[in-house]
């Protein structure tokens, strides 16, 4: 059974911990109307995805 040589030191235990916290979710702007939208979804208020219109919004 693998056992620990030495104790792990709070600078490295800290560094690994770091890359597992909560980063918020990407937004980027829709090409077509400029309202915020997350990544890789077509835009709610304007049906656009990628330059193509992929929903019927009725407004």
């Amino acid at each position: 059974m693998g056992v620990p040589k030495r104790k792990t030191s709070k600078m490295r235990l800290r560094t690994r911990k770091a890359s597992h916290r909560w980063q918020p979710p990407q937004l980027n702007k829709c090409a077509q109307c400029g309202s915020t939208v997350a990544s890789h979804t077509a835009c709610p208020s304007c049906g656009y995805y990628r330059g193509r219109q992929v929903l019927t919004v009725e407004g």
